[in-house]
């Protein structure tokens, strides 16, 4: 710019001109593309929701034809019962028995080593920063994931087969609520026997022993367990004399009956 002689603006557009833009950047219509695609609406996302109600009917027909089992209700001051953890989480809950991560190591099960397993599946992908796609290509990526697909599938196989469903059913099992004369001396002796660590303090049953409400069976029948034991109940339990083993058995007897 010079004095007396004006002032020049310079322009740079980087917007194209109407008559210079080109249509290869705009993706072609469906239509020119007959049978391999089809309009988003009402075609694609009417089959969607057709699909999405087929799953849904068969699902609410399977859990009208196969209830989810109920347990009695949770009981806090119940030192016998074993929980059980949902299905994905069997594998964490397998882990826990093993001597390096139970008892004092705990933490060593419950959080550093599920911490560094799943912080090196969050790792894998800034570790490995190929750009292939195919598994074959990308060992460390692909290393990892198997390794944790592998250390799950064992770990829930080994729960699964390792736990004692017999004796999970008849903890969690619904009986009937009876009212217990905790002054009666068969409870009393029942108390000092330890009968109730293994069948509960209502005698409700546990994961170490069955309920003792509604058996059916004689005051000679529970004086014979007793003594001589049954199933995983072994023999000479019962430390009492006879006069004890007989109120045991009369006030189990009338449970037996309810």
């Amino acid at each position: 710019m010079h004095r007396g002689k004006g002032m020049k603006f310079v322009g740079d557009s980087r917007v194209l001109a109407p008559s210079e833009r080109t249509k290869s950047n705009i993706p072609k219509d469906y239509s020119e593309y007959p049978g391999k695609t089809e309009a988003f609406w009402p075609n694609f996302l009417l089959k969607e929701w057709l699909v999405g109600a087929v799953f849904l009917v068969g699902f609410l027909c399977l859990t009208v034809a196969h209830p989810s089992p109920l347990e009695r209700i949770a009981d806090p001051t119940d030192t016998g019962y074993i929980p059980l953890p949902d299905w994905y989480f069997l594998f964490l809950y397998q882990l826990l028995k093993y001597e390096f991560a139970a008892g004092p190591y705990t933490v060593v099960g419950a959080m550093v080593i599920p911490g560094l397993a799943f912080g090196a599946l969050l790792l894998a992908p800034f570790i490995d920063l190929g750009p292939e796609r195919r598994p074959s290509k990308r060992p460390l990526a692909t290393g990892f994931m198997l390794l944790a697909l592998a250390g799950i599938t064992f770990l829930t196989w080994e729960s699964v087969a390792s736990h004692d469903w017999e004796a999970a059913a008849r903890q969690g099992q619904i009986v009937a609520e009876v009212e217990i004369d905790t002054e009666a001396d068969g409870y009393k002796i029942a108390t000092e026997q330890t009968c109730i660590t293994c069948h509960g303090d209502s005698f409700q049953g546990g994961a170490l022993g069955v309920t003792l409400i509604g058996t059916g069976l004689s005051a000679e029948e529970i004086a014979k367990i007793a003594v001589e034991g049954q199933g995983k109940m072994p023999a000479g339990i019962f430390k009492g004399d006879e006069e004890q083993l007989q109120k045991l058995s009369e006030f189990l007897e009338e449970l037996g009956k309810k």
